[in-house]
């Protein structure tokens, strides 16, 4: 038997990711994401294909990837993290700006903006992996603490929603 418990000693940042698709951007909280190379730099985000930001990533190829800080609060984090991007409009309730990229960096709450090309995607089911090259990055605060999940959980008290690639449901482990 495999006892999933043992997932919960992983550590995991937490970011917003975003796209555009129709002149119209989305975002969600994420944590799969990771950087996968050095030269060049590239990153891989894993995202439910059931979510907005997913249909957005598919269709523009580019996504941008931003950490957020430790100081950001939970009703910033809920805009991003707890509502459904196909029922409302994340953007209208935070300050952003459009890049050369042409996608939105948030200019709140966050520590950088790396915008990634999608060269390769990986199927995995409910989820998928979506891997580039960096294409743009801007530092944005660069004497914050990125949020942890970790801190997230155990500090701020967060909940993870079920589509997440980290939802904890350990019912009995797997055989």
């Amino acid at each position: 038997m495999i006892d999933l418990k043992a997932l919960a000693d992983l550590s995991y940042g937490l970011f917003i990711v975003s796209s555009y698709k129709d002149g119209k951007f989305n975002g969600l909280i994420a944590n799969s994401v990771f950087q996968v190379t050095a030269e060049p730099p590239q990153l891989a985000v894993a995202l439910n294909k059931e979510s907005l930001t997913h249909e957005y990533i598919k269709s523009s190829g580019k996504f941008c990837v931003q950490p957020l800080k430790e100081t950001a609060q939970m009703p910033f984090i809920g805009i991003f993290g707890f509502r459904k991007g196909k029922e409302f409009d994340k953007f209208s309730k935070v300050s952003y700006k459009v890049n050369t990229e042409g996608l939105a960096v948030v200019t709140e709450n966050t520590l950088a903006a790396l915008c990634v090309e999608v060269k390769q995607k990986i199927d995995l089911g409910t989820h998928t992996m979506f891997i580039g090259p960096i294409t743009f990055a801007e530092v944005l605060c660069s004497d914050c603490k990125p949020l942890t999940y970790d801190y997230y959980q155990n500090t701020l008290k967060g909940k993870t929603p079920k589509g997440a690639t980290t939802f904890k449901d350990y019912q009995g482990g797997v055989k």
